[in-house]
């Protein structure tokens, strides 16, 4: 189910608001805000903000991060 967040700052603890202009995917330059913006027009997965961003495409040291990102900005409980 995908839907379009329209202020995902607001979603996000304030750890996670830290650095936004800071690469999340080291391997591809993706920045954080880039990935969170992509979060927040409808990628629910980690594989579709690989899709769109190439973040995750290298090592996968990012997919823990961006899955917390995806958590958060779409209110999913992953331990479900």
């Amino acid at each position: 189910m995908s839907f379009i967040v329209k202020n995902p700052l607001d979603k996000l603890p304030d750890i996670l608001k830290k650095d936004l202009d800071s690469n999340l995917c080291v391997c591809n330059e993706v920045n954080k805000m880039e990935i969170i913006e992509t979060i927040a027009d409808g990628a629910d997965s980690v594989e579709a903000v690989r899709r769109k961003t190439y973040a995750t495409d290298g090592s996968g040291c990012c997919k823990r991060d961006i899955s917390r990102l995806i958590e958060c900005i779409h209110e999913i409980d992953l331990n479900l």
